[in-house]
């Protein structure tokens, strides 16, 4: 049985265009990866000292929305990771 030739694709994007898309994929700073974790590590030990400290710290007047504030802040970590290299 005879076998069908494979297509070529045609380029759709010109040479400057596929070239610029190189020019994005940049190193991350330094400061980057430190950050993202430190700021999930801090939300983690935000909600652990909210629990072991039964609902007395770390912000006494607020209550329940310490946990937010530490879920809030890990996500700004987690939201993070989407831009790591």
């Amino acid at each position: 049985m005879p076998e069908s030739k494979p297509r070529r694709k045609k380029n759709s994007q010109p040479q400057e265009t596929r070239q610029s898309a190189h020019a994005i994929d940049k190193p991350m700073p330094g400061w980057y990866k430190p950050v993202m974790f430190g700021l999930m590590l801090l939300g983690l030990v935000w909600i652990i000292v909210y629990y072991v400290s039964q609902t007395l710290y770390p912000i006494p007047n607020i209550g329940g929305w310490n946990i937010v504030v530490g879920f809030g802040i890990a996500m700004v970590g987690f939201f993070m990771t989407t831009g790591w290299k």
